[in-house]
């Protein structure tokens, strides 16, 4: 699947929400704001970010309601054995409590948010990923899509998570389960998530094609697709 043909919005989504940040981020990589360029003493709080009380609700519009008695986790492609986990069956997996900081691209940041679920690194030891496998690509209920490289999924707080402030999390925040990627742009983190595609090479999600940058440091500033300067 090339980048042409996850330009499509999913059906129902907030079409000029979507627009007008795929406008904002060519108009800001353009004149070379937050493309990756910024360099930040190692604070907290990354460059060009304010510190907020409580986390913000952004989606495309679509606020699927996913009931766990039906929730499944499909994991596919450059895998040895496909398979799909239930909600009991993940939920059986070892679970895991973390407190990171969040950090969303438009411009805010949480300390301390308390999550559970189940860390990247206790999920991969019952996968089977080919040797080829580099990057993954999730997919969620609401059609959105984020891609990942295996080594940013690698560090040590990775996780798909169901829990956060010690209670399940709310479907406006992507309940029931979506992934933790603390070291990168919440645009990262797969709300409503279904599905985990292993591939051999990278394949751009989402925001990805619309002008976002392919991995999203905060530190770094990398909103942006410097690409389109």
């Amino acid at each position: 699947m090339g980048a042409d043909e996850l330009r499509p919005q999913p059906e129902g989504a907030n079409e000029k929400l979507i627009q007008a940040k795929q406008n904002v981020a060519e108009q800001r990589a353009a004149r070379g704001i937050g493309t990756g360029a910024a360099e930040s003493a190692r604070d907290r709080l990354p460059p060009g970010q304010k510190l907020i009380a409580s986390w913000q609700v952004l989606d495309l519009g679509l606020r699927p309601e996913v009931p766990t008695a039906t929730w499944q986790l499909a994991v596919f492609g450059a895998v040895l054995e496909p398979r799909t986990f239930t909600w009991e069956q993940f939920r059986a997996l070892p679970q895991t409590r973390l407190v990171t900081d969040f950090h969303c691209v438009t411009g805010w940041s949480v300390y301390d948010a308390e999550v559970e679920g189940v860390l990247w690194h206790d999920l991969l030891r019952v996968l089977q990923p080919r040797p080829e496998a580099a990057h993954c690509l999730f997919h969620c209920h609401d059609g959105y899509t984020t891609n990942l490289s295996l080594d940013d999924l690698g560090r040590e707080n990775v996780a798909i998570v169901h829990s956060f402030g010690g209670k399940p999390l709310e479907r406006e925040h992507g309940g029931p389960a979506r992934t933790w990627v603390p070291h990168l742009y919440a645009w990262k983190y797969a709300k409503w998530v279904k599905g985990i595609e292993f591939l051999a090479g990278d394949k751009p999600g989402f925001w990805e094609v619309r002008g976002y940058h392919n991995r999203g440091d905060p530190w770094k500033e990398e909103r942006y697709n410097p690409d389109l300067a």
